[in-house]
């Protein structure tokens, strides 16, 4: 425990969550959860809902991080795996899911996560500090993300999990202060944070004054597409053809291609868990029923029912991850009967992604053009976050602002590390994020 003015980030993100401390002398550091060889700095952002009906009383456990994998790919009973929960943040869709019978709101969610959490980290979080930084994007994912709404949504969650008030930062902005401590001399710094659900984007220019780093944000710009959107980009173009998406069924005498909602649903991970309603399993089955290929059909379904998720994750991470290294990749998967598997070349890859990279070098120009700053004007660039080891991401940066600036390293624990620190400033409204950006 660091001493008692300690200041606390919170990053919680799309894929991981990373929890960081920071005290009065400038220390900081992540803290772990779990034990032993399996304990880490970096919690998954997942949970599992498993019914237990052994005894008189039927029971639902919840579960998060690494528990919550283990008992979906281990329990014998009916289980509810449910990933990216951040992605509904911002959403006026999602007034709520139900699981085994059970309304869970958005906020509801994201506090059994949370609590889940703080039972895995023992007892680092039993003390909560007077200060608490908590990251969120500058845009949300959706096409109309609400931010005054996920503000909102993060603080009754952390009230519910037992968390103080918290202050919300943008996540680039803590990346950005984290990096600066890297910093020798004065230097204006374009932070690009990826993460499962939102790349963001920041400038601060930093000051060294008598061995201190003194910081001005510049700007910020964000938009709704990271890794996740290009999981997306495989998942629609490899295995939703092996599960029927081009394929036909018959009504009245014609026939009809295969409605695609459902397949753009299936391939986002924030939405695939919904599909499993009574409703959308009944109409699938009557699809089935007059499909041209039924057995693809079928293969949906089961997929859907058996909660097939996070082996597509699985497969589908392990071959992006393969993909920034080499110029081919392999994964295997069979859902319901069908071998899905695949070899992917990063061609092929780079060219699905490409309406996104565009997007993606949109932004960072905007932001450029917002702030009335020249690439030449940006000394370092940091690149942090998962998808910040894909090469064709890389490229952006390098054709804009030239490979030596270029810099990485704590892909998932800066942004945490820099709120934290954040925490720590004797005055935090010039780093506090806007709902109206």
């Amino acid at each position: 425990m660091p001493d008692a003015n300690f200041s606390m980030g919170v990053d919680f993100g799309t894929t991981n969550t990373v929890v960081a401390f920071a005290g009065s002398t400038g220390a900081v550091r992540s803290i772990k959860f779990g034990t032993g060889d399996a304990a880490s700095d970096v919690y998954r952002s997942v949970l599992c809902f498993q019914r237990d009906e052994s005894g008189s009383t039927a029971r639902t456990e919840v579960s998060g991080g690494i528990e919550a994998i283990d008992t979906y790919l281990t329990s014998a009973n009916d289980v509810r795996f449910i990933q990216s929960i951040k992605s509904h943040a911002a959403s006026h869709l999602f007034e709520e899911t139900r699981i085994f019978g059970q309304s869970y709101k958005y906020e509801n969610l994201m506090s059994a996560f949370l609590q889940c959490a703080i039972k895995e980290a023992g007892t680092e979080l039993k003390q909560m500090p007077k200060q608490f930084v908590s990251g969120r994007p500058v845009a949300f994912v959706g096409s109309k993300p609400d931010n005054q709404l996920a503000t909102e949504r993060y603080e009754r969650a952390y009230a519910q999990a037992g968390f103080s008030k918290p202050q919300h930062v943008y996540e680039p902005v803590g990346a950005a202060y984290s990096y600066a401590q890297r910093l020798k001399k004065d230097a204006t710094v374009l932070v690009g944070d990826f993460g499962g659900g939102t790349s963001d984007f920041s400038i601060v220019h930093f000051e060294k004054r008598d061995g201190k780093t003194v910081a001005h944000p510049v700007g910020y710009s964000g938009l709704g597409i990271a890794g996740d959107r290009f999981d997306y980009r495989i998942i629609d173009a490899v295995i939703s053809p092996k599960l029927g998406k081009y394929g036909q069924y018959k009504s009245f005498n014609k026939f009809l291609e295969m409605p695609k909602h459902y397949y753009a649903q299936f391939a986002k991970w924030h939405q695939l868990a919904l599909l499993k309603n009574p409703q959308t399993l009944r109409e699938l089955h009557n699809l089935a029923k007059s499909a041209t290929e039924p057995e693809q059909v079928e293969a949906l379904i089961e997929t859907i029912v058996d909660d097939r998720g996070f082996d597509i994750y699985r497969a589908v991470s392990a071959a992006k991850a393969q993909l920034s290294s080499c110029e081919s990749a392999t994964f295997e998967l069979k859902l319901g009967g069908i071998d899905v598997g695949d070899t992917l070349n990063v061609d092929d890859f780079n060219n699905w992604i490409a309406p996104d990279l565009v997007q993606i070098g949109e932004t960072v120009d905007q932001l450029l053009q917002n702030t009335n700053c020249r690439a030449g004007e940006i000394d370092n660039v940091f690149l942090t976050g998962g998808s910040s080891f894909i090469p064709a991401v890389q490229r952006i940066f390098e054709q804009r602002f030239g490979r030596a600036k270029l810099a990485s390293g704590n892909q998932f624990q800066s942004v945490a590390i820099g709120l934290a620190l954040i925490g720590q400033e004797r005055d935090i409204s010039p780093w506090l994020a806007s709902n109206t950006i």
